[in-house]
């Protein structure tokens, strides 16, 4: 099996547990998922924004771990505040659905993407970025 070009950073960036008791961690990853994945194409560039999503109830559940969490950000600040409707999506298992990443025996995979709705590339707000707390 041929070396992957961007390793898979396994170290924990963030961590929260959802309503459920999940413990729901944030691995660094590379540019396929992970932190490194979506702060780049995505512009989430905060552990907090993850949490107003994952402190939420899971919003979809194919009962194979994988989850999405749904939030809305408020752009603060300004007399007429804009709002965008975000996705964190986990893999609540220790191996990615392709195979391709193990977190490890005990662990699971995490968040692997988070991304703004109606974006274009579904990258958010420069407003948002800064704005997420």
């Amino acid at each position: 099996m041929p070396a992957q070009p961007h390793p898979w950073d396994k170290r924990v960036k963030c961590q929260t547990k959802d309503p459920d008791g999940r413990n729901i961690v944030t691995r660094y990853g590379n540019s396929e998922l992970g932190w490194y994945h979506f702060t780049g194409r995505h512009n989430i560039k905060k552990c907090s924004t993850l949490y107003s999503a994952l402190h939420g109830r899971v919003d979809r559940d194919d009962h194979h771990g994988h989850l999405e969490y749904d939030g809305i950000e408020f752009e603060t600040g300004v007399p007429r505040p804009r709002q965008v409707k975000f996705t964190v999506v986990v893999q609540y298992t220790q191996k990615s659905t392709d195979g391709r990443y193990d977190a490890g025996r005990g662990q699971k995979i995490g968040v692997i993407t988070a991304y703004c709705h109606n974006q274009p590339g579904n990258k958010c707000p420069a407003w948002a970025k800064r704005e997420f707390s």
